[in-house]
């Protein structure tokens, strides 16, 4: 039988109204009962419809609960949602769009919604008030590990964790406009309509499936002559025509970063039941707005009175939502109860659709009077002066007990009223979470009773009631002029101010912070402040009893303002409740500080298509086919497959690495390094910039000559080297290390932006443009040049430490001489595209000359004997140019540079620091260990510190022996030394050498 034909089983929905589709009907389950909704449903309305008010259980407590909210900033309906064979949980049911097929599942219970055994943490609240777990699992101590903590960490979180990798892909799309508006409520959807009317480029996000906001839910009101829902569709389809215009349903603003930079969150498939497989199922948008208008509205806020949290206890905003956009009653007898006038139009609505409404509540002496006439005229009790003093019901609310208030603050009964829910507000609080993260600071409006935002730091204006405008009209207003005064701001483009006209949605007044007066025995009851924390106002006050002054204090040690909605229900209330307890102005006890995101973000969100193998994306050089092809082996460096050696036979990795020495001291070595970063440095400035960025000096390097690079961080410590050759007056080609390309690029800009802003300078990462091809050998020269066009290659034309573009092999080339092993060496530069190519060409003329491949072991046998060092082998993040012996590559003329006043801090010229050293091992065949210490006894006493360590240790094929390089103190005056390494076999005695260990001379390297 289809949903169409069965029995419908949504008791609250009404007969006609709201914005659903009821042409067609929906099937969902939840905790596996089978019900029904219509499209356009929530899952919160969608249960209501079907009479469901118990969704969930308290964290804490574990207290029955019920929908609260119609929005995001929902504590209580959070569900676990079933899809691909595993669920995603902690899904605001306000939030979850119902579709065909839906399983929900409730959360925090044991064994059943109805009857959960965690329930008995109710009766034994006395045993857990605020802050009981800094004093309690003390003793005895060896109760923790095995009783505590397993206790605790089966207890913490709310809902299950997904078993299953995420099926689902996530998009990232980066994007520019002149205005973003944030919010399509009523000064949202004016400030996007006005700003676009100038022609820039604006941006429409709102957080809900159907933009329109608080509009939707109007009944009353029009706009323009419109009713307020036909004004809606009517501007949503003007901007919607506009192709200066994007709008993004679906779509949280969650992060507000430096430099109008904001984070959105799109929902893109998660509303649909058979989703494309090609679409995301969320999208970030990484937005950069010139302008930025701030419409995000304002909370209502609940009212603090005892049992407070019943299932069928909603805001009376909700009520209203799920009335007008849902077609669904929140219950048969409807209590209102209320301090301020917006809650009215909920009562009337209500009662206007057929409703009972038992009685409005209002705490104020004096409600307006014309609000009692309307409530008079459809027959509805008016109670003045009168609280909330309690509720009853075991899993829905059905009954109340009111109070009423005396002049001098006391409560006394007024009797008691049989109800099936109850809607309260206890006034608005303006939504200022992303403008504080904007770095704005918020000021205290005492008319308002409320922070509003201040001045901005950031080119953003907030519009509308989230800066405390109330009423339709002049919320309009506002967002209609924010929208024109941010286009002005961000294209200079202006218009003629308009007006948009309406009528209904009076400002509402009133409203109370704080806990409600009640004549009960306020140790005993429970008046929830913060529902998700199950967090009561005893809580709060015991804080400040227990010496909490800061309100951050107060947070932590309650955890008021630490739920999913960041406090947007709780903070007010919180901090009225503190600052009484405080005896202090509420301005004064502050305010708690908004992080992001916004509302809870899907963790796919941030990780994007980052996941898998493109979480740490393989890099692979262009020789890479042609060494899986011949066997060679690889190792991981930072994301580069680089070939570690290239056995041959039954070569062991030892042997390998020998013969590949040998060979290459002895013919010729060729070795792919296409992993070293590459930077190219352009403009007029550019050698002013190297002169400022690196150690050496760069104004007097000619072009067509190289010179070796060290980068220093401000702490006047190593962090990267490389070769540097000038290829023209005003252009350089810098390299780095390979793990370092990044790192140093990112330095480079932050320096051009942030310090030397005035240097006509600009740079690019070509380290994935050029595919490099080191010759090493006696025979270097013979197997490059029979390809080398417009290069004269001898020793008098091109000497070591040269740089010259030409042609190789008849493709565009830049021919670097310089060597990392000590023997004549040139580096071949060509466009990568071509690499694999050029690497068959120079191979075979390497093997013509009774050469091989080498691979990176070789690579570092051969630099540690000519005592070159390696980044972050040699260097720890403390060691100086003067302690790694690169003193000569300072610039001892230059005025400045990165790191150069820390070089004459008094700690990194005193006596005693450690210093790069060669090690021979007594024994030359005994192999030292890289990260062994150092000391100067073989068995040094118990707790002498180590003189070092090793840094890296080889076999020499060249030496015919093992050879180390490391740190030292007083490295350089030890040579001819003996010190000691001691291993668990026994001390190894070692000499003190010099780091150069092989062709001291350089007479190979010039040959």
């Amino acid at each position: 039988m289809s949903a169409q034909n069965q029995k419908s089983t949504q008791s609250a929905r009404l007969a006609r109204g709201g914005r659903i589709d009821r042409s067609r009907t929906l099937q969902f389950r939840f905790d596996g009962k089978v019900m029904q909704a219509h499209p356009g449903d929530t899952l919160a309305s969608a249960l209501i419809a079907n009479g469901v008010h118990l969704v969930g259980r308290s964290f804490k407590y574990h207290r029955p609960r019920g929908i609260l909210t119609a929005g995001s900033e929902e504590p209580n309906a959070l569900v676990g949602i079933y899809r691909h064979g595993d669920q995603t949980p902690n899904l605001r049911a306000t939030q979850v769009e119902v579709y065909e097929g839906l399983m929900a599942i409730s959360q925090n219970r044991f064994p059943s919604l109805g009857f959960d055994v965690g329930a008995v943490n109710d009766m034994l609240s006395p045993l857990f008030p605020a802050g009981f777990y800094y004093k309690t699992f003390m003793w005895p101590k060896a109760f923790w590990d095995k009783v505590y903590e397993p206790v605790i960490r089966a207890a913490a979180g709310l809902g299950k964790p997904p078993k299953l990798a995420d099926p689902d892909h996530y998009a990232n799309l980066y994007a520019h406009c002149d205005v973003l508006v944030i919010g399509s409520g009523p000064a949202g959807l004016a400030a996007a309509l006005s700003a676009s009317e100038t022609g820039a480029r604006v941006i429409l996000c709102d957080e809900q499936a159907e933009m329109g906001g608080s509009l939707l839910s109007e009944t009353g009101s029009t706009i323009e002559g419109l009713p307020a829902a036909d004004w809606v569709a009517a501007t949503l389809a003007t901007l919607a025509q506009r192709d200066n215009v994007t709008l993004l349903p679906r779509t949280t603003a969650f992060g507000y970063f430096v430099q109008n930079f904001v984070a959105l969150a799109e929902r893109v498939t998660d509303h649909l039941a058979e989703p494309d497989a090609s679409l995301p199922r969320e999208r970030m948008w990484q937005v950069r707005a010139k302008e930025v208008v701030i419409a995000a509205g304002a909370h209502e806020r609940p009212m603090v009175f005892p049992e407070n949290d019943r299932p069928g206890i909603l805001l009376a905003s909700a009520g209203r939502t799920y009335l007008n956009r849902y077609g669904v009653t929140v219950g048969h007898r409807v209590l209102v109860t209320t301090a301020c006038n917006s809650a009215w139009a909920a009562a009337f609505d209500l009662a206007d659709a057929g409703v009972e409404v038992v009685a409005i509540a209002d705490m104020r002496a004096n409600p307006p009077e014309h609000l009692c006439e309307a409530a008079a005229r459809r027959g509805i009790r008016v109670e003045a002066a009168c609280v909330v003093t309690g509720t009853s019901g075991r899993l829905r609310v059905s009954k109340a007990m009111l109070g009423r208030l005396r002049k001098d603050g006391s409560v006394v009964s007024a009797g008691d009223v049989t109800c099936d829910a109850i809607l309260m507000s206890s006034g608005w609080t303006p939504s200022v979470s992303l403008y504080s993260q904007s770095r704005g600071k918020v000021v205290w409006n005492a008319e308002h009773e409320a922070f509003l935002p201040g001045a901005s730091v950031q080119r953003e204006r907030s519009a509308g009631s989230c800066r405390g405008v109330n009423g339709l009209a002049a919320v309009l207003e506002d967002g209609y002029a924010a929208g024109e005064q941010a286009a002005e701001a961000a294209t200079g483009a202006t218009r003629k101010g308009g007006r948009l006209m309406a009528t209904g949605g009076e400002a509402s007044t009133g409203g109370y912070l704080g806990a409600l007066p009640h004549d009960r025995n306020a140790g005993r009851v429970k008046a929830f402040v913060d529902y998700q924390n199950d967090v009561t106002a005893k809580d709060v006050q015991l804080a400040v009893r227990e010496g909490m002054m800061s309100i951050e204090h107060i947070k932590r040690y309650t955890t008021t303002g630490m739920a999913t909605d960041q406090g947007r229900l709780s903070n007010m209330n919180a901090l009225a409740i503190a600052s009484g307890a405080l005896g202090a102005p509420l301005p004064q006890v502050g305010l708690t500080t908004f992080r992001l995101p916004y509302s809870p973000t899907t963790f796919g969100t941030f990780a994007g298509s980052s996941r898998g193998d493109a979480f740490d994306p393989v890099r692979r050089t262009p020789s890479h086919d042609w060494v899986v092809a011949k066997g060679g082996v690889f190792e991981d460096v930072g994301q580069w497959k680089r070939t570690w050696y290239f056995p041959k036979g039954s070569e062991d990795m030892h042997a390998a690495v020998a013969r590949e020495c040998r060979v290459t001291r002895q013919a010729v070595g060729q070795f792919d390094a296409s992993t070293l970063g590459k930077i190219e440095v352009v403009g007029k400035d550019a050698a002013e910039f190297l002169e400022r960025f690196y150690t050496n000096p760069w104004k007097g390097l000619k072009p067509g000559r190289c010179r070796y690079a060290v980068l220093l961080n401000e702490a006047g410590y190593i962090i990267d080297d490389g070769v540097v050759g000038r290829l023209s007056e005003d252009r350089f080609h810098v390299t780095t290390t390979t793990g370092g390309a990044a790192r140093v690029f990112a330095m480079m800009e932050d320096f051009l932006q942030t310090e030397w802003p005035d240097l006509d300078v600009w740079i690019t990462s070509t380290t994935e443009q050029y595919a490099v091809i080191a010759v090493q050998g006696p025979k270097a020269r013979e197997v490059i040049a029979p390809f080398v066009e417009g290069i004269d290659l001898s020793n008098e034309a091109f000497p070591h430490m040269s740089v010259a573009s030409g042609r190789f092999a008849g493709l565009p080339c830049r021919l670097f001489r310089v060597s990392f092993t000590g023997e004549l060496g040139f580096e071949v530069n060509v466009p990568a595209r071509h690499g694999a190519k050029v690497w068959e060409l120079i191979n075979a003329e390497v093997v013509k000359h009774g050469g091989c491949v080498y691979g990176t072991e070789t690579m570092h046998v051969l630099r540690a004997e000519k005592g070159y060092i390696i980044i972050g082998q040699e260097t720890d993040g403390t060691v100086t140019p003067d302690d790694a012996g690169l003193d000569w590559a300072i610039g001892k003329k230059k005025f400045d540079f990165v790191g150069k006043r820390s070089l004459s801090r008094p700690d990194l010229v005193a006596k005693g620091r450690k210093q790069v050293v060669g090690l021979m091992p007594v024994d030359p065949k005994q192999m030292l260990e890289e990260g062994a210490q150092i000391t100067a006894e073989a068995n040094p006493a118990k707790g002498m510190p180590a003189l070092g360590h090793v840094t890296s240790a080889y076999w020499s094929e060249a030496l015919g022996r093992t050879i180390a390089l490391a740190i030292v103190k007083d490295g350089r005056a030890r040579h001819g030394e003996v010190l000691n390494v001691p291993m668990p076999a026994g001390a190894i005695p070692v000499k003190v050498v010099d780091p150069v260990m092989y062709d001291p001379e350089g007479t190979r390297l010039n040959g």
